[in-house]
């Protein structure tokens, strides 16, 4: 069974870089969503990030920010990020 494709894919990325750029981009998402609730002067306090850093985080300047970055920052926020993973479905044979 084929994976659902993400936009990644339909960018031309291969399989392995549209699964860690989707994973990075729902991280994100999720961190900027969630960092909403602050102003930018709290999350530099709690990102130990300066305010430029903070304002391309949330102006959605992804490609800015490594995967670790990321996490980093979810964790600072008390966010508990976490990967999960799936076996592949068999295929009845």
């Amino acid at each position: 069974m084929r994976r659902k494709r993400n936009v990644f894919d339909d960018l031309g990325f291969s399989r392995e870089e549209a699964a860690t750029l989707e994973m990075k981009a729902r991280l994100h998402s999720q961190i900027v969503r969630y960092a909403k609730h602050y102003s930018q002067s709290e999350l530099t306090k709690m990102l130990h990030e300066p305010q430029p850093r903070i304002s391309d985080l949330m102006r959605g300047k992804i490609a800015k920010f490594s995967m670790e970055a990321l996490i980093g920052y979810a964790e600072a926020l008390h966010m508990r990020p976490e990967i999960r993973t799936h076996s592949p479905k068999r295929s009845a044979a």
